[in-house]
């Protein structure tokens, strides 16, 4: 038991979120073993509300010219659930201080709008990862079937972590939920939460550099006894 706990605490340090990718696609064998793993996911009832799309190859290219010409011609985005206006106290401190590192190692000056812009619209282009999973709720879902995608998400990129892949996960990619399913051809009723973009990690890429930090256990941990 200890070295499983071991390992699981390596593959938490090892999964961070990378944003430069190589170009080399994850091969077909491997990426359906990754998926098996993470669907072992826990959900209420064990109703397993998450529906994936994964793009690759020529959908993944259409899907990242769609997103930035969205980005670049749309007024505002159109998510299918509300975007978080603005963080405030600690949440703000953190986000922050986690831009400030991404600017730091890829050399965007604070006041260099156009390389913070630049910066932005990478996102839409997930990073130009090879990969990237939309994942979905159905119409009925609520915050706890949200949840449950989250601990999806979560066992997905361990899962990546374990089999030596990078990834990144991104509200950004359902800042346009509609172009999101124009392009893979699906249910508009289907709410897209988010998107994870994964791959090769491009060691030389700048922006992984990057290291966050993590809040101590007693800021935001209350234990009763």
């Amino acid at each position: 038991m200890a070295d499983m706990g071991e390992m699981l605490a390596a593959l938490l340090a090892r999964r961070r979120s990378v944003r430069g990718f190589a170009a080399d696609e994850v091969p077909a064998a491997q990426m359906e073993r990754i998926f098996s793993h993470a669907r072992l996911s826990p959900s209420n009832c064990n109703v397993q509300p998450w529906i994936v799309h994964v793009v690759s190859g020529g959908k993944a290219a259409e899907m990242r010219q769609a997103l930035e010409r969205a980005a670049t011609e749309r007024a505002e985005a159109r998510p299918d659930f509300p975007l978080t206006q603005a963080y405030s106290g600690p949440y703000r401190s953190r986000q922050v201080d986690a831009a400030k590192a991404l600017f730091a190692a890829t050399g965007v000056e604070r006041e260099d709008r156009q390389a913070r812009y630049a910066s932005f619209i990478r996102n839409f282009r997930f990073f130009d990862a090879p990969h990237a999973a939309f994942i979905f709720l159905p119409p009925w879902a609520g915050w706890r079937e949200a949840a449950d995608v989250g601990m999806y998400a979560q066992a997905l990129m361990l899962s990546m972590a374990a089999e030596g892949l990078a990834s990144c996960a991104q509200a950004t990619l359902s800042h346009h939920a509609d172009v999101v399913k124009h392009v893979l051809g699906i249910d508009e009723e289907l709410g897209l939460l988010l998107g994870i973009a994964f791959g090769f990690e491009d060691r030389d890429h700048p922006a992984n550099r990057t290291r966050t930090t993590r809040a101590p256990l007693a800021e935001n941990h209350v234990f009763h006894r």
